[in-house]
């Protein structure tokens, strides 16, 4: 045993040595790298026999190696902070971790909870198992041969739904409160004395001097006749330009101007769906959460208003997402086709104009987006674009003097029939469809750009009721060109298309009339420049 531990410490003690020397020489290395005194001792040494050359390349290779020295001393610093802070994000995601666990055994634990109370509910009402289901809240069902039907001792409790054979759950709940509360008021509620003689002309011009005398408005007469226009061409108009030129005042003050107030939903970022739009069936409360937007499209089913929802930043969260279902709905040729659905059973207290849970969309009623082109919002893609008619508000108004006048109350039937008759009387001229056939042509040989039948279409409704609000055809034409055709432009290389885009305005110029096409050449010019 006393040669074994003999053995042992002289083993460990040559171990231990060669770790003593590593160390001892790392420290003795150390000291030598930074053994200042010695450089200096050399460096006196060896100085007295320097020209000046010397002088210079031993200051240089000094500063050199004092810089290689305080690099080195950086990165160690730097990779010693790095590591610090991995380890620091390291433990940060396990305290995350941690914490999602205990929710979720929280999550289980209500849960659990929650079944137990149901249980009692239906032991309290004394449902005997595989005879009825017991549904969320208080509610319980009982299979009837034709259908579903409410337990005998249950029927007509308070807050209790009924399920009947016709499918209609009878209950005393009410899911849509403000619904509800348009439906009392339209009981009593007596229709307003209507101008059935103003014309499209007439009702610009008094919109203009009302924005003017009532409101300190100042907007521009094709402004005006632009909006209405577009009113006859789509449901939905997108105004667009820079901050301050008028954008969200337009439709508020026009919907003073008919004494029916625009509805504004001011878009937020976190839009990602149709709910924060038209509101949603909450299954916990059993309410709707009904939004304004939601009330006023149920109200204009009531009336023969003209109504207006805003849609303030529309495009600071994508429309694509919250206002996808409603793109889809305005498509529909059928007018009777356009319901939102809602919800997907139908209770006897729901209002009365929603049928089968789905609510109709009327035809009196616009949709007005506002957009801003920055680094806050999204772009608009052509699926939007092509489905509204955007106006372009880039500049202020220029203050006028207008006569006090008074606002007034527009029905949408005097005002659809107005835009029927301008159909009529102001179609585009065969002259001009021929023209806009030939740049259909040269704009898909030269640009590979199509305008679609859509677009045709919307043409074809916009410029005559321009024309009847005032305006000149081929200033309705040009419009529509650049806002709408001219504007796919953007998502080409025009780099390389300089010249196809000049060759566009020369082409322009020749078919149209030096002086027309004012607004589709100038944008034109401007895409010129910008790439």
């Amino acid at each position: 045993m006393n040669g074994f531990l003999k053995w042992f410490f002289v083993f460990i003690s040559e171990i231990l040595k060669g770790f003593e020397s590593i160390f001892r020489g790392l420290w003795d290395g150390l000291i030598q790298i930074f053994n200042i005194g010695e450089y200096i001792k050399i460096f006196g040494d060896y100085s007295v026999d320097f020209g000046v050359l010397d002088w210079i390349l031993a200051i240089l290779s000094v500063v050199i190696v004092a810089a290689i020295f305080l690099l080195a001393i950086f990165l160690i610093i730097l990779l010693i902070r790095k590591y610090i802070r991995f380890r620091h994000s390291i433990v940060s995601d396990e305290d995350i971790i941690e914490e999602l666990g205990t929710l979720q055994r929280q999550v289980l634990r209500l849960t659990k909870e929650k079944d137990e109370i149901m249980a009692m509910k239906v032991a309290q009402i004394g449902v005997v198992p595989g005879e009825a289901a017991a549904m969320p809240g208080s509610f319980a069902y009982q299979q009837t041969g034709g259908g579903i039907a409410a337990l005998p001792e249950q029927a007509g409790g308070e807050g209790e739904l009924v399920a009947s054979n016709d499918g209609i759950v009878h209950t005393n709940e009410i899911r849509f409160s403000k619904l509800i509360e348009v439906d009392n008021f339209y009981k009593n509620y007596v229709a307003p004395e209507y101008n059935n003689e103003i014309t499209l002309a007439g009702i610009c011009e008094a919109y203009r001097n009302f924005a003017c005398s009532r409101m300190h408005l100042f907007y521009d007469i094709k402004t005006i006749r632009l909006f209405i226009a577009g009113m006859a061409s789509t449901k939905l108009i997108i105004l667009q330009g820079i901050s301050g030129t008028g954008k969200t005042s337009l439709p508020y003050s026009f919907g003073k101007f008919l004494q029916r107030d625009t509805t504004i939903a001011s878009v937020q970022p976190s839009w990602r769906d149709r709910t924060e739009l038209f509101g949603y069936f909450n299954e916990f409360t059993k309410n709707f959460n009904e939004t304004e937007v939601l009330k006023r499209i149920y109200s204009s089913s009531y009336n023969d208003d003209v109504n207006f929802i805003l849609l303030d930043e529309m495009n600071i969260a994508r429309v694509e997402y919250y206002f996808a279902e409603m793109l889809s709905i305005l498509e529909m040729p059928n007018a009777d086709e356009w319901k939102l659905d809602l919800v997907p059973n139908v209770w006897s207290t729901d209002p009365e104009n929603l049928d089968k849970g789905m609510l109709k969309i009327p035809q009196n009623i616009w949709y007005i987006g506002t957009a801003n082109n920055d680094d806050s919002t999204f772009a608009i893609s052509d699926k939007v674009y092509d489905r509204a008619q955007p106006i372009n508000l880039d500049a202020k108004g220029i203050a006028f003097d207008a006569p006090d006048t008074p606002p007034m109350n527009l029905s949408f039937s005097h005002l659809n029939a107005l835009f029927s008759e301008a159909f009529k009387m102001y179609p585009i001229s065969q002259d001009t469809l021929k023209k806009i056939q030939q740049l259909d042509l040269w704009v898909i040989e030269k640009l590979r750009v199509a305008f679609g039948n859509r677009i045709l279409k919307q043409m074809n409704l916009f410029v005559p009721v321009y024309v009847a609000c005032g305006g000149e055809e081929l200033d309705g034409v040009d419009y529509v060109l650049a806002t709408k055709i001219f504007r796919k432009f953007e998502s080409l290389n025009l780099a390389m298309l300089r010249d196809e885009l000049k060759d566009l305005c020369v082409y322009l110029q020749r078919s149209f009339g030096r002086n027309s096409m004012k607004e589709s050449i100038a944008y034109l010019e401007r895409l010129q420049k910008l790439f």
